[in-house]
């Protein structure tokens, strides 16, 4: 089912790491193009379930940033297999299908380059041109996402309908343990959709003793807070901000943030942060998250 009234039609997913932590294994696949298999029984590319997922919630272009040289993969990847392998599929209807409906997503890809690693803030940028102004979903490129009844992909693109034109970060509920990890926000939640929330402050990877002190949201217990789930609706302003951070070189631990930037963006026009109540994020980051997140995501 296409996304509604002012979704959102464009997403961006980076993949421009260069794969630290699942090296080796990354020298010879990169991490993107890992397989991982779905509680259908099927081995995708990791990239391939946030395809599929983009375009059923409507999503029409999908920007992947990559790093110089990576964008040959991808493409050759959704372009599906040689007739003489298509063959052979025959005797598998289901992974004869899988492989046509690939070629239809090829379609909808467009690449941009960072040629440097400078950060996420900076990869991000480097989607500018594909943005075009209008305002983007993007996706964290080394997690997957899974909800029930509704994909966490068309809800927050359809968020883009109700947000009066600003940026809506989903967020999930975590401990103290998981703060180091992850932007946290402090907010007050809108009394006729409890879930959305008027964010009111925005912090990279905080101390357990500033959440406990300043990031808190109403509704939560003592020691729970609302951080980053791995996918951000982003109004245009975000590009003039990082070009504004990558022009005057403003840096967090050497690189651009896109963290520093939506609190930019939030001191500026202000800024939306959606709780996820009933989905599920799958964390491939580390090869101890990549071995728990396959075996949860085919199980699930």
């Amino acid at each position: 089912m296409p996304a509604g009234a002012g979704a959102v039609k464009k997403a961006v997913i980076p993949v421009a790491g260069i794969g630290t932590r699942l090296f080796p294994a990354s020298q010879a696949v990169k991490k993107e193009l890992m397989p991982v298999v779905g509680p259908d029984g099927i081995a995708r590319a990791m990239i391939h379930y946030h395809v599929m997922e983009l375009v059923d919630a409507g999503i029409e272009e999908i920007c992947i940033v990559t790093q110089p040289g990576d964008e040959a993969a991808i493409r050759a990847y959704f372009a599906g297999p040689d007739p003489d392998i298509l063959r052979r599929l025959a005797k598998n209807p289901a992974l004869e299908g899988e492989a046509r409906r690939m070629r239809g997503f090829e379609d909808r890809l467009r690449f941009a380059v960072q040629g440097e690693q400078e950060g996420y803030g900076h990869a991000v940028f480097q989607s500018r041109g594909f943005a075009g102004g209008d305002m983007v979903l993007l996706c964290l490129g080394d997690h997957l996402f899974r909800g029930a009844p509704v994909s966490p992909y068309r809800e927050l693109a359809k968020m883009a309908g109700r947000s009066g034109g600003l940026s809506v970060s989903a967020v999930n509920r975590i401990g103290p343990a998981q703060l180091k990890g992850y932007g946290t926000i402090a907010g007050t939640r809108r009394k006729d959709f409890s879930r959305l929330i008027e964010v009111e402050r925005i912090v990279e990877k905080p101390s357990t003793e500033l959440a406990r002190r300043e990031l808190r949201v109403d509704g939560l217990a003592a020691d729970e807070f609302l951080g980053w789930f791995g996918m951000h609706l982003l109004a245009p302003s975000i590009y003039d901000i990082l070009e504004q951070m990558i022009r005057d070189d403003v840096r967090d631990d050497d690189e651009f943030q896109l963290t520093r930037a939506q609190e930019l963006q939030r001191v500026r026009e202000g800024y939306l942060a959606l709780e996820m109540t009933s989905a599920e994020r799958f964390d491939f980051g580390t090869p101890e998250d990549y071995v728990a997140s396959l075996r949860r995501f085919a199980g699930a």
